[in-house]
């Protein structure tokens, strides 16, 4: 779990168990990867350790992680640094810092891949709908038409979205029901 605003107290204690005396580069191991792609250089390192975790006093937690992120954007030259960190249930011998690096990519992935085509394309921070379940019944029908268009192989959502409300038939067929003329 990245460590975000919502915890202060725990995004403001988390930096000192990385930093001397209490972070020691013996109880820290790490990860890197360096990755072009997309007209921009992105370098991750994600360093773990257990070091202060008992004294943080939150429940299951085995390791805590700093990951620092630099992307350089070829076209632009523009440079973006970025350091988090977070918390893990899973022990070290169990995920170490390069296992963990490609999780933390896989949660971005899910980000992506869903999450920001439900921001964007379906705009769901805008909805007016607020009251009792509608919302979560919402959130599963977009969803549910988001796995649909992946699982037909489509990759722009927004286009599908567009091609089968031109065509309600295929929408139809795509669900399963054909309609017969």
């Amino acid at each position: 779990m990245v460590v975000k605003g919502n915890h202060p107290s725990l995004e403001a204690v988390l930096p000192a168990l990385f930093e001397p005396p209490v972070g020691r580069p013996a109880c820290q191991r790490q990860a890197e990867t360096r990755e072009r792609g997309h007209g921009r250089i992105e370098w991750r390192r994600l360093t773990t350790t257990t070091v202060g975790v008992s004294a943080l006093s939150w429940p299951g937690l085995a390791q805590v992680f700093r990951l620092e992120r630099r992307v350089h954007a070829l076209r632009s030259g523009k440079r973006r640094e970025e350091i988090v960190y977070g918390l893990t249930s899973v022990p070290p011998q169990e995920a170490g810092p390069g296992r963990l690096l490609r999780w933390v990519r896989g949660e971005w992935l899910i980000e992506n891949r869903s999450h920001w085509v439900r921001d964007v394309t379906y705009d769901e921070d805008h909805s007016q709908v607020r009251c009792g379940s509608i919302p979560q019944v919402m959130a599963a029908i977009r969803n549910t038409a988001i796995g649909l268009l992946r699982r037909a192989g489509h990759r722009n959502i927004a286009a599908a979205g567009r091609y089968y409300a031109a065509h309600p038939r295929e929408a139809l067929a795509l669900l399963g029901i054909p309609i017969e003329n």
